[in-house]
């Protein structure tokens, strides 16, 4: 698959999707080929608790009344993508330089708000991780948009397959899945805004090794943005309660996207992700998974998961304890 260089000549994938547009259409319209045919659609200062949840519900009401308008309209209007980026941008973006990400989803738990509050939650986890990776401005609000939009093509599914309870058929995984194509055929031609926005949607549930959807892409064929949307929205969704299952416990998150850092995920992105995410919780108070309290002081950085705490009884270190780990933070 063709490359994309830089001025230099030399290989720039790290930033640049080596797929153009032109590019992706070609290979759905063969994937395609054959099925009936469907047309394309176009057109730091810490605020304070309350104020920040405040100010989340209302972008997750606002996003609510968007993703509505699209599935109603079967397209995305141009005023729909000015209010993301004129009010729900911002406090995404705002919410994101808080230290203190854990407590910023204790409202986003409604399992039959989950859809919408998703789109927010990932938006805020991707340009947090994008502050940390040392994005520009300008990268960085391509990717706080991207991340709010990833799961739009969601609006052309079946509620009745997006809100039902138990196990998906074939038939509807497989139409699921196509909500990557189809957000990317809601976004491509929208004006004034980068392709990275498109590519997003598109390249979300990729994987780096080829084994994701749906175009099966590997590594440098996958968009930058694209990587750091995919990590967010996996955290985002395993810590979540659904309609399906209750989130997973804080530790079993942590490990499973460990599992991955090789294989699914961009290592270094998601290596940066996790350090940055256990940084942050030394002082703050856990649950083990033996129902005892403590406070972490230390976190170990080559096994995050294994911290030192303070209990009432004493010190404990859990390099020294297999048997327990991190349940949830409490605060």
């Amino acid at each position: 698959m063709r490359a994309l260089k830089n001025r230099k000549g030399k290989l720039n994938s790290k930033w640049i999707s080596p797929l153009t547009i032109p590019e992706i259409d070609f290979i759905l319209k063969k994937m395609n080929k054959g099925k009936e045919s469907e047309p394309a659609l176009t057109e730091y200062h810490v605020q304070p608790k309350v104020k920040i949840h405040k100010r989340i519900n209302e972008a997750s009401v606002q996003i609510k009344k968007i993703l509505s308008d699209i599935r109603n309209e079967g397209n995305i209007q141009q005023k729909s993508v000015e209010v993301i980026k004129s009010k729900i941008a911002p406090v995404i973006a705002e919410t994101a330089k808080n230290p203190d990400i854990y407590y910023l989803f204790e409202e986003m738990q409604t399992k039959n708000e989950y859809t919408y509050n998703h789109n927010i939650g990932v938006g805020i986890i991707a340009t947090y991780l994008g502050m940390k990776l040392g994005l520009s401005k300008e990268s960085l609000s391509e990717l706080t948009l991207a991340a709010t939009l990833h799961d739009v093509g969601k609006t052309r599914i079946p509620e009745s397959i997006l809100e039902k309870p138990g196990k998906l058929t074939a038939t509807e995984y497989e139409e699921m899945k196509r909500h990557t194509i189809y957000g990317y055929e809601l976004l491509k031609n929208i004006p004034d805004i980068p392709p990275s926005i498109a590519l997003s949607a598109l390249q979300h549930h990729e994987r780096e090794d080829g084994q994701g959807y749906p175009l099966r892409l590997k590594g440098n064929d996958i968009h930058h943005h694209s990587k750091i949307v995919a990590i967010a929205d996996v955290f985002h969704a395993m810590s979540s309660n659904r309609v399906y299952h209750q989130a997973m416990p804080f530790y079993r998150v942590i490990e499973q996207m460990n599992r991955d850092m090789f294989g699914k995920f961009n290592p270094e992105i998601l290596l940066a992700f996790v350090n940055q995410l256990m940084s942050t919780l030394v002082g703050k108070e856990v649950m083990l998974t033996n129902e005892r309290l403590g406070t972490i002081i230390m976190i170990n950085p080559y096994d995050p998961l294994k911290v030192l705490m303070k209990t009432s009884t004493g010190i404990i270190d859990l390099r020294m304890e297999k048997e327990m780990q991190i349940e949830r933070i409490i605060g």
